[in-house]
């Protein structure tokens, strides 16, 4: 049986760094504790990276990747509801995995000014996303909803994407870490975010959407 290759160490840095950006948050771990931890000598870790805020910047860019990768719409079709419930999933997986930029967020942008920058334009890609996706829907007549309304919906669903799992922390700060009762709200957090749309759709589009919603709240019910 052929041995895996080692992991490198600058990989080995990154997932232990991310690990305890998630369970302590970034403002708590220093390059003293992740070298401690890793059981290698600050030397080494200067080695791989500056300082702290170099590993946090590599971590974003870890992150652009995998949303890039990931997050994508089919091609050669328009998205039907479906799609964008499926698509809330994996962006709320992916939130959930790098969860300490978005629970650190306001701390990391004052201090990072390359993260300032970065995130700004996903905030701003993530709200054009959501208005072509109802724009889209608008034109099959599926969604009823004049431009400034569909501007306002998707600007508030990118707000309730982008700080649910602050909303989350103060609600069960003792829980936050457990994976049931993330998991249960990773699924609020998509539901809230899509049932906005929710008075606006019509036709085959909002019987969908009813009958993934009602799905949801039953699963719901048996788990609480």
């Amino acid at each position: 049986m052929q041995n895996k290759t080692p992991r490198r160490t600058r990989d080995r840095i990154l997932d232990l760094s991310l690990k305890l950006f998630n369970d302590f948050g970034e403002p708590n771990i220093t390059t003293t504790i992740i070298a401690e931890e890793m059981s290698i000598s600050p030397g080494n870790l200067y080695y791989h990276f500056r300082n702290k805020e170099d590993i946090v910047n590599s971590l974003f860019i870890q992150f652009e990747e995998e949303i890039n990768k990931k997050l994508a719409f089919p091609e050669g079709r328009k998205a039907n509801i479906q799609d964008i419930w499926t698509y809330l999933h994996l962006t709320f997986e992916l939130i959930w995995r790098y969860r300490f930029f978005y629970r650190d967020l306001n701390d990391l942008l004052t201090r990072n000014r390359k993260l300032e920058l970065t995130f700004k334009q996903i905030l701003n890609h993530k709200i054009k996303v959501a208005t072509e996706l109802c724009l889209g829907l608008r034109a099959d007549g599926e969604f009823e909803a004049d431009d400034i309304t569909v501007e306002a919906l998707a600007t508030n669903m990118v707000v309730v994407a982008t700080y649910w799992l602050s909303y989350e922390y103060v609600r069960n700060p003792r829980k936050y870490t457990e994976l049931q009762t993330m998991s249960e709200s990773l699924a609020r957090g998509c539901y809230q975010v899509i049932v906005q749309i929710s008075p606006y759709l019509r036709g085959h589009t909002k019987d969908v959407f009813e009958k993934l919603s009602q799905d949801y709240l039953l699963k719901i019910k048996r788990e609480s």
